[in-house]
């Protein structure tokens, strides 16, 4: 597969797991501004950011990648629910990982 190729699915994965995948549950439970009552916030971010990791996994092959999307979607997600970013820049922060992903397999090759 081309970088091109990759990155575009990249995105497109991304989109399928930001919106349908994540659902009203998720996004409103991942908030620990404002949770669900009864409901800890780490329940919905954890597998938000573990769907999202799962793609991005399965997209390149590679569950180093897979972890680092996880941890990374954790932490721009938290910021965002924490009000420290905007719906824009935690969007931004998402497609910049995707080029990160994509650079590191075009500089390394296949990562494990």
């Amino acid at each position: 597969m081309s970088t091109l190729q990759t990155f575009a699915l990249l995105l497109a994965g991304h989109a399928v797991a930001d919106y349908p995948l994540q659902g009203d549950f998720l996004a409103k439970a991942k908030n620990r501004a404002n949770p669900i009552p009864g409901v800890p916030w780490y329940h919905g971010l954890l597998p938000h950011a573990a769907i999202h990791g799962g793609m991005v996994g399965l997209i390149t092959g590679s569950l180093t990648l897979g972890v680092a999307e996880f941890v990374a979607h954790c932490f721009i997600d938290d910021a965002k629910c924490m009000g420290r970013i905007s719906y824009n820049t935690d969007q931004a922060l998402h497609v910049a990982c995707k080029v990160l992903w994509v650079a590191l397999l075009a500089a390394w090759g296949p990562l494990p």
